[in-house]
């Protein structure tokens, strides 16, 4: 076991995917010199050369186009894109491209390409560089989402995101790179990305979350046990494909669900899985599904007014004690 960040996780498996298959490398602005917006590729640039650790021009559709390019030329390219706000630049490339020419030429041609965005609020970054727009990736057939919020997930999530032979997007919530954890390298090299995780077992309620606010669901739960309110904690990890086995199971156990999505609500993950537990498990539930999301507005950049449109730990626990009965 080694404690480390979830920041140093990340460059870790980049890192070990850099020695192990020369195919691989890692392009995107400022990930050389500079040793990237969120200090991941630090000192990769001195160990693996500019080859493999290129800085790119400031148009994200240029380069990811250019992976796309190498995917298909048969490289194993990561891209760094700095936000998940900036992506979008790049979404042509992706919708059309990367998720689409497999299936396009029959089969006969596949993108392995690995792209890491950082996304999510929280930091105080304003309206261009902190929403959570995961979901928009996670509606388009052709390419995986994965959303590690661990340490372990970090580090083995990318490793298996170099295996696969299609796309696959890793958001990285911005606020998890300072985290602490315990790794275990050779049970994440092992790592299963299409299942999702049951952190805490309970039985109350179901409260289903990734990424960034996984932290904030586990306190949740924490308080609602001494509140006498057992809750079972799921972390997705991996939005598409999603494992809605795990959610209902654990729905058809607790009969209840409050949904955690930094999203906004219109439209969100959440609502995707709210849809799929009226579709398959309605006749376990003892109460609506409920869901914690961001507020309908650009994020702001005041602290406090950041702090209030972002789901917070007293929101979750209120959610759940309001559809446990006895503890409304």
């Amino acid at each position: 076991m080694t404690k480390l960040t979830y920041r140093e996780a990340v460059r870790a498996a980049l890192r070990k995917a850099l020695r192990d298959d020369p195919r691989v490398f890692l392009m995107g602005e400022d990930v050389g010199g500079y040793g990237g917006a969120f200090a991941v590729s630090h000192g990769l640039l001195k160990e693996f050369g500019p080859e493999r650790i290129r800085d790119t021009p400031l148009s994200e559709s240029a380069f990811v186009g250019a992976g796309i390019g190498a995917a298909l030329g048969g490289m194993r390219p990561i891209v760094e894109i700095m936000t998940v706000n900036f992506s979008l630049l790049a979404m042509d490339q992706i919708v059309n491209n990367a998720a689409a020419l497999r299936h396009m030429s029959g089969g006969q041609f596949n993108v392995p390409m690995v792209v890491r965005v950082a996304t999510g609020g929280g930091r105080q970054m304003a309206a261009q560089h902190s929403h959570s727009l995961e979901v928009w990736y996670a509606h388009i057939p052709g390419i995986k989402v994965l959303t590690p919020a661990t340490v372990p997930d970090a580090y083995g999530m990318l490793l298996a995101a170099l295996q696969e032979s299609d796309p696959v997007f890793i958001f990285e919530h911005a606020t998890l790179y300072p985290l602490e954890g315990e790794l275990d390298e050779a049970a994440a090299e092992q790592m299963d990305i299409s299942r999702a995780a049951v952190v805490r077992p309970g039985s109350d309620v179901t409260l289903i979350t990734y990424g960034g606010t996984l932290g904030k669901t586990i306190q949740a739960a924490d308080q609602l046990r001494e509140m006498g309110i057992q809750a079972e904690v799921l972390d997705l990890r991996t939005l598409r494909p999603l494992d809605a086995r795990t959610i209902l199971t654990s729905v058809a156990k607790t009969h209840r669900a409050v949904i955690v999505d930094e999203a906004w609500r219109s439209g969100s993950f959440a609502a995707e899985i709210s849809a799929r537990i009226m579709e398959d498990a309605f006749d376990s539930l003892d109460a609506p599904v409920a869901r914690v999301c961001s507020a309908e507005v650009p994020m702001p950049y005041a602290k406090h007014l950041e702090a209030a449109a972002l789901p917070q730990t007293d929101e979750i626990v209120r959610a759940a004690q309001e559809m446990v009965p006895h503890h409304g």
